[in-house]
């Protein structure tokens, strides 16, 4: 489960960085799967229109986060 976990924090990592290039330039690199939170969500949700680089960045940030998270060692209480 750990490995599903870090796969997806890499995944919205790399997301959240090429959603933030996306945005300051052009990026043609697997658009449709790289940039899916610019073409499909935000487009979608009023209150995130027109803040694409602070949610990418947030994006990475989360992502991040749950990589971290998933490599932590499990403590046994005892």
């Amino acid at each position: 489960m750990a490995k599903v976990v870090q796969f997806l924090g890499l995944f919205l990592v790399v997301a959240g960085i090429s959603g933030t290039v996306d945005q300051l330039a052009s990026q043609p690199f697997l658009s449709p799967v790289l940039n899916f939170v610019n073409h499909y969500v935000i487009p979608h949700m009023a209150p995130l229109q027109g803040y694409e680089v602070i949610c990418n960045l947030s994006l990475s940030v989360v992502g991040s986060i749950m990589v971290i998270v998933a490599n932590r060692p499990e403590r046994s209480e005892g």
